[in-house]
Parts: structure tokens; C-alpha cells; sequence
């Protein structure tokens, strides 16, 4: 949908927003996909996962610490580091710059019996340091 940019480009929009320097280099696709604690049998809860998931090598995003929300906020939150790919600008230049991760949630029953099923806007911003190149 645009022409690739170049390295001083992409960096000039990352001052700006990383998020907006992502999707100069990605494209429109999938940021990050989430995987629903509540549906899975074997890890219960998001300090298991977070376990399982740095045993295996991962980094976990640590802004706002490994956790983000709480049983009380309906919402539990966690996250992978983004994978790092080469990319090749339009100018040439090559530079390691962060791809894409998986997100963690497990969402709680509110008061009124339903699932929660929303987000966090603090947690969201903490979520998407995920691909932060900082």
C-alpha cells in the first residue's frame, strides 16, 4: 500500500510513534495475537503461562511489571518481547527492528456474571511496548 521506506524515514516516524515506524516496515498485518488463558486446560492462571513461557526462552515485556491488571481490574495481562527480523530499507541500509508478539489475557467474571470483555487502556499502552526498539 506504500513504498518502503527509508532508514531515516522510519526513523524520524519512531520519534514520533513506534507503533506508526512499525507499521511503515510491517505493513497491515497482525501486530500481535492473544491467547485466551481461560480457554486453555493445562495453565490456569497468567503466572503459569508466564512460566512456561520464559522456561522456554522468551522474553517477557517487564513495563509496568510482567502482570499488567489485576482479578479486581476483571483483566490479568502479559506479553512476549517482539521477535527481531533484518529488514532492508528503501535506501538500502539494513537494521534489526522488532516484528511481532503474543499477548497473554485472562479476563474475569464482573459482578453482573458476564466475562469481562474489554480492555484496559494502561494496560493496552504497556501491551504495545511489546515491539519498543528501547
Amino acid at each position: 500500500m506504500w513504498q518502503t521506506p527509508t532508514e531515516a524515514e522510519y526513523l524520524t516516524l519512531a520519534e514520533h510513534s513506534e507503533y506508526a515506524a512499525w507499521l511503515s516496515t510491517m505493513g497491515l498485518q497482525a501486530n500481535h495475537f492473544t491467547v485466551s488463558i481461560n480457554h486453555l486446560k493445562t495453565f490456569p492462571t497468567i503466572e503459569d503461562v508466564n512460566t512456561l513461557v520464559q522456561s522456554e526462552g522468551y522474553a517477557l515485556n517487564q513495563v509496568g511489571g510482567l502482570v499488567k491488571g489485576s482479578p479486581e481490574l476483571f483483566l490479568e495481562q502479559s506479553s512476549t518481547m517482539a521477535d527481531k527480523i533484518d529488514f532492508t530499507f528503501a535506501d538500502g541500509k539494513q537494521k534489526t527492528i522488532p516484528s511481532c508478539f503474543y499477548e497473554f489475557a485472562r479476563r474475569h467474571v464482573m459482578p453482573n456474571g458476564k466475562l469481562f470483555d474489554s480492555f484496559i487502556e494502561g494496560n493496552a499502552d504497556k501491551i504495545f511496548d511489546s515491539t519498543s526498539t528501547k
